[in-house]
């Protein structure tokens, strides 16, 4: 057999992995595939049944209710989604450690990988299907609102390496970092449109740097759409990479003891 590199050898791991993820993830249940179209379908009409019943929320500057919603939605999921289950990718594949090409910190970027992958591919799909069926929402600036949803993804990225340690060293972790994950749902402006929010606490939820990634999105696909004084991509960048920076070196430093777990 010829000799491979270092390289090879990780991104053959790496495609292992993917290939072994994603079969677990389309197999693993009755709903597969359905069930990723419709989780964010069923969000968006419980969303309209209580913007109907409120009577509130009736008009958003530069955007349509739907359209914003889909955005916001689908801009929280792939992050949520990125980082909660890719904390769990330790403990999942503790077994494949027993060959010594696979480390923890592998299958923590595959799960995050796919995890992005699949969701883009469900964005896609909505935005095509809302277009269809004539509502507003295919982007006016591309190649922004594909970079805003590529560091949402890396915020889910960076947040999946700190919380895989956590959950790998102390397994009651997953259970507070679920419960967080709740309340940044309504925080991050997915629902409510976060300058109708007081303006007292505005200062405070610019915070989040989900909040940033998710109306700079909103930006790129939306024209006229206007927001809060302060929102700044470079914001959630660097949160993003500090994440990641320090998860790998987590990974790199405690690796012996999440192998052994």
């Amino acid at each position: 057999m010829k000799e491979r590199n270092s390289l090879q050898v990780t991104l053959h791991v790496w495609h292992a992995l993917f290939m072994r993820e994603a079969m677990a993830r389309m197999t693993g249940d009755r709903f597969g595939w359905t069930w990723m179209l419709l989780e964010p379908i069923a969000h968006i009409m419980i969303m309209i049944a209580v913007r109907e019943l409120l009577g509130r929320v009736r008009f958003i500057p530069g955007a349509d209710f739907i359209p914003f919603l889909i955005v916001g939605l689908m801009g929280f999921f792939i992050f949520r989604n990125a980082a909660t289950r890719a904390m769990s990718a330790v403990n999942a594949n503790s077994g494949l450690f027993a060959y010594r090409q696979v480390h923890p910190v592998d299958t923590v970027l595959v799960r995050a990988g796919l995890e992005g992958a699949l969701k883009t591919v469900v964005f896609i799909l909505m935005v095509l299907g809302a277009a269809f069926l004539g509502m507003t929402i295919l982007p006016h600036h591309v190649l922004f609102a594909a970079f805003a949803w590529l560091v949402l993804w890396l915020l889910g990225l960076g947040l999946g390496l700190l919380f895989s340690v956590a959950v790998s060293l102390v397994p009651e972790s997953q259970k507070i970092i679920n419960m967080v994950m709740f309340p940044l749902y309504f925080l991050s402006g997915v629902i409510l449109p976060v300058q109708f929010m007081p303006h007292s606490i505005q200062p405070y939820l610019l915070l989040n740097p989900v909040l940033h990634t998710i109306e700079s999105m909103r930006y790129g696909f939306f024209h006229s759409y206007r927001s809060i004084e302060g929102i700044n991509i470079q914001y959630p960048i660097s949160f993003a990479l500090i994440m990641i920076l320090f998860g790998l070196m987590l990974h790199i430093r405690l690796k012996a003891r999440l192998m052994a777990r």
